[in-house]
Formats: C-alpha cells, structure tokens, sequence
C-alpha cells in the first residue's frame, strides 16, 4: 500500500510540474538620455581662466549617486554628470553596466580638483578610488582631462538650471 501512494505522489508532482506553464518577463529598457540641470565651469589655478563651460546633469540621490551613467551610450563633449554627496569622504567608483569610458574628476569641498581617474575602462567593476576625501566628482568623456590640461588645483564654479 505504501508503494503505490509513494507512487501516486510522484505521479501527481509530476503532473504538477509538467502542466506549469513558464513564467518568461521581458524586461524592457529605454535608452536613458542626458537632462540638463546646470552648467559647471573648470578654471585654470595659474591663470584663473575658464578652461571649460559644461552643460551638467547633476546627481544628489542615493539612487542617481549608485546608478550615474549606467545604461547609456555616451554624452556630448560639452556634457558631465555632477555627483554632490551629504559627506566630505573618500569615495570610490566603479564602470559596471557603463558602456563608454570615462575620465572622472574628485573635487574637495572647496571646489578644488583633488585627483583623477581618467580613461577608465568600460564595464570594469574594479573600485576607482578618489585616493583623498572629497564632497563632489565630475564624470565626462574619456581624454578630456588630457584635452583640457586639467591639473590639480583647478577649480570648478557651478550653478543649477
């Protein structure tokens, strides 16, 4: 009698599972585009001239500060993504599910360049340290650090739409 209610069971699991019907969630995604938030200038410590004007989005969240540029497929030259943290701390980055490279900018509370990441490699889950505690961290295209001349010391200026 056993054996045929073990039997019964495992006919019954098996029917179970051979009736589901798959459960199969596309999941879509958009394209995430670039909003214009403010405008951020760089200026030059020597001569306190105005390397560069840039059109920012800005990230202040804990949502935009861990999703930044993930999931896009670049920016214009004259585009950056401003993350504004609560803390002067060290802050690490990292390059998962960034399609494009990018040079990324540490920034003291003082609004002064601090170090530099550039060139980083997309993709890369690799922690991209700011090396010294800052409050903000500017993101643009890769090479533009080389292009511009940044240095440490520069500064930066910006202001919201």
């Amino acid at each position: 009698m056993r054996i045929k209610n073990k039997l019964w069971f495992m006919l019954i699991v098996l029917f179970m599972f051979s009736c589901k019907e798959e459960n199969k969630t596309t999941i879509k995604t958009e394209e995430v585009t670039f909003t214009k938030e403010g405008n951020l200038d760089i200026f030059k410590k020597e001569s306190d001239s105005l390397a560069i004007r840039l059109d920012i989005e800005i990230a202040e969240s804990d949502y935009e500060t861990q999703t930044g540029l993930m999931y896009r497929n670049g920016m214009e030259k004259n585009q950056g993504m401003l993350f504004i943290f609560p803390d002067v701390a060290m802050h690490s980055f990292y390059m998962k599910n960034t399609a494009f490279a990018l040079d990324i900018i540490f920034i003291d509370a003082s609004l002064k360049i601090v170090s530099f990441q550039e060139n980083t490699e997309p993709f890369n889950q690799d922690g991209l340290s700011s090396k010294v505690p800052v409050k903000y961290v500017l993101e643009v295209n890769a090479g533009l650090v080389q292009e511009w001349q940044l240095e440490i010391g520069d500064r930066i200026v910006f202001e919201r739409d």
